[in-house]
């Protein structure tokens, strides 16, 4: 495996972890509290995020369930429930250093800090217990400077400037709902300042940074805050995010982000997490538009959490069924999309942590290869390949059951293939020329690998 002594900026993360996926996925060795402790991602993260639950219009959710005592309940679940198979980002959404009247505020020098009645105990205590149950720490931010800072007028640490110095003149909303203001990144000041709530979030131990608003004109942002990471001397993942991103802004990100969300919010925002048309289904017709732009292993489709928690019991529904949350994880695996289960993962059912565990299914994510989408419409075929085999997947779009075919030749294949099905876990046997899903019901899938 090729070492890299110093990595600096995504461009050269990107580079590195190319360098690490034709070898094995081994982290390069450096000081700990160094620049050189930055290391390439070539694998998608896996998880829980918070939004899910603080969506939801059901009884007892909402933006004021997110609070230290709820977050330290979803790390013990997470814990015990899912991290075994790799789930280890616990991630905070929106409103962490927001108040209950979703009010936004920042310590003296403008640097996010928790709401003292949601977080009594604070950020590094939280950490501490997330990090203690074997987990990883993530946080929420925006793109832009936030209006509540430069009305303040903050000074920055470390420099002579305020916050009003590197807001763009004449002032210029920015972000996807315009509610900060343009940075002008020619002061560079500008850096500091996001140098400085980066410093923050690492001497927290945060993993995980999700910045969101993210379109054509917040590339610069990203890319600051990519820099400022690596400032930090701490490895951390950062998201590029919005509902969804604009697509004009993939090239200038694809050397600043690990992932980019690729697609509208997954969540319907009433009494259940989501439904098929709102909007697990919009994947489909989204991650196409994308392919062209990724590359896979350091830069990644994100197609938001998965519902994928509870229909049974207590507790937020997921408000898909059982087939359809079958098809979520199979397809976000074949995007080697991120892996991060929405809703209230207290109340996980069996059924479930059995589509979230099945480990040949985990692999096909974790191969961190893109796919290739062979057939669209009502009966899609997609396919990916990862070393020696060749993953392919099926999915029924329409309303009612149907057989979809499939012809090797089309995906590049001849000769006799041996057929497993990833999902069952079963063996199919030998097929020479194509192979037939029978009766794959409305929004079902199967997933198969041939060898």
């Amino acid at each position: 495996m090729t070492r890299t002594t110093r990595i600096t900026g995504r461009g050269a993360v990107r580079r590195a972890a190319f360098t690490a996926a034709c070898a094995l996925p081994l982290a390069l060795a450096a000081p700990a509290g160094t620049a050189e402790a930055k290391t390439p991602y070539v694998k998608p993260f896996m998880g829980w995020s918070s939004w899910s639950v603080e969506s939801s219009s059901r009884s007892g959710y909402g933006t004021h369930w997110l609070n230290e005592g709820n977050i330290k309940n979803a790390a013990d679940a997470l814990s015990s429930k899912l991290s075994s198979s790799g789930y280890k980002n616990l991630n905070i959404d929106a409103g962490w250093n927001f108040d209950y009247d979703w009010n936004f505020h920042t310590d003296a020098n403008g640097i996010p800090n928790a709401d003292k009645d949601r977080f009594p105990s604070g950020i590094t205590a939280l950490s501490d217990y997330v990090h203690g149950k074997g987990l990883k720490l993530g946080l929420y931010g925006a793109a832009g400077l936030e209006k509540e800072v430069y009305d303040k007028n903050a000074p920055i640490l470390g420099t002579d400037c305020h916050a009003q110095d590197i807001a763009a003149k004449p002032l210029t909303p920015t972000n996807k709902w315009g509610g900060n203001w343009k940075i002008d990144y020619s002061n560079p000041c500008a850096q500091d300042y996001i140098d400085s709530i980066v410093a923050r979030y690492a001497s927290w131990n945060v993993d995980f940074i999700k910045i969101d608003g993210v379109t054509k004109d917040n590339v610069e942002d990203i890319k600051a805050w990519s820099t400022a990471i690596d400032h930090s001397g701490r490895k951390m993942w950062l998201s590029a995010s919005a509902w969804p991103v604009d697509l004009e802004a993939a090239d200038g990100l694809k050397d600043s982000a690990n992932g980019v969300r690729v697609n509208t919010d997954i969540e319907c925002y009433c009494e259940t997490t989501s439904t098929w048309t709102s909007s697990v289904d919009d994947r489909w017709t989204d991650l196409p538009k994308w392919l062209p732009k990724l590359s896979a292993p350091g830069y990644l489709a994100d197609l938001d959490s998965m519902p994928i928690n509870n229909n049974t019991g207590s507790g937020l529904q997921d408000g898909i069924d059982d087939t359809e949350r079958q098809t979520v994880m199979t397809f976000w695996s074949m995007a080697s999309s991120p892996l991060y289960v929405g809703g209230d993962i207290y109340f996980l059912d069996d059924k479930a942590k059995a589509i979230l565990t099945n480990p040949e299914v985990i692999a096909v994510d974790q191969a961190a290869v893109l796919p290739q989408q062979v057939q669209a419409g009502d009966t899609q075929v997609w396919t990916k390949r990862v070393g020696k085999d060749t993953y392919l997947a099926v999915y029924n779009m329409g309303s009612s059951a149907t057989d979809i075919s499939v012809d090797f030749k089309s995906l590049g294949l001849h000769g006799k293939q041996q057929l497993r099905d990833v999902v069952a876990r079963e063996n199919l046997g030998a097929a020479k020329t194509g192979w037939t899903a029978k009766s794959v019901p409305a929004h079902g899938s199967r997933l198969i690998k041939l060898s």
